[in-house]
């Protein structure tokens, strides 16, 4: 077995993630080969395995590094937000854009990737490191057996890519004084884009379409009607 420094471990593992990130993006999970990861690196099919126990474990990290990507566009998409109506439709117009033009994302959060492969993985945990020791992994995600953490972990994960709505139900800008109602209703939306390019939607209306779901949501939503849009 090939023995490598902790730099050139690092530096493979980055190199793999990439990889994946690529061809998981272009072909979806079932087409893409472990050696079509590995020819791209450079690397032999074996050295694989010094870094992932499996397809579904770089396929799992590239979704997570994914995940963290969205989590930092967000936050600066709403940094400079002046109102809770700003917060929440640059929420929506982040999350909704990058849904459409990611299939990772889409796949993320749309279709429940990370759940049906840690499924496959058979309950393994990700707590900050892989299985090497290294901090890589950017979360916590548990299988879907009894007992376990995974509806836990998945709501942290909508706490922290949506931390806004404590603080609007706090201040009494919302309709209403539920925030996880208000977090479910932002994330249910992103399942419009399932709609584009099919029968229910023609093609050509649903940016139209869209742009009035956002302002309906926020306008209902917040007890001040307006939109950052309309400024």
């Amino acid at each position: 077995m090939t023995q490598f420094t902790d730099e050139d471990r690092e530096r493979i593992r980055e190199a793999m993630v990439d990889a994946g990130h690529e061809l998981f993006a272009r072909f979806g999970f079932d087409r893409t080969r472990v050696s079509d990861v590995t020819d791209e690196v450079e690397i032999g099919t074996s050295t694989f395995y010094q870094f992932f126990d499996s397809k579904e474990e770089l396929y799992l990290a590239v979704l997570i590094a994914e995940r963290e990507r969205l989590f930092a566009r967000l936050e600066t998409a709403v940094a400079d937000a002046e109102s809770p109506q700003a917060e929440a439709e640059l929420i929506l117009r982040t999350t909704l854009e990058q849904v459409r033009s990611n299939p990772l994302i889409r796949r993320l959060f749309v279709d429940g990737e990370v759940r049906r492969i840690d499924e496959q993985l058979n309950g393994t945990k990700y707590e900050g490191s892989n299985k090497n020791g290294d901090s890589d992994y950017a979360d916590t995600v548990c299988s879907d057996a009894p007992n376990s953490d995974t509806n836990s972990a998945m709501e942290s994960d909508l706490t922290r890519v949506l931390p806004q709505p404590e603080e609007w139900v706090a201040r009494d800008d919302v309709r209403i004084d539920d925030p996880e109602i208000v977090r479910g209703l932002l994330q249910s939306l992103l399942f419009v884009t399932q709609a584009r390019e099919t029968p229910v939607v023609a093609d050509d209306s649903y940016d139209e379409i869209e742009e009035a779901l956002i302002d309906t949501v926020v306008t209902g939503l917040f007890a001040d009607e307006s939109l950052i849009s309309r400024d």
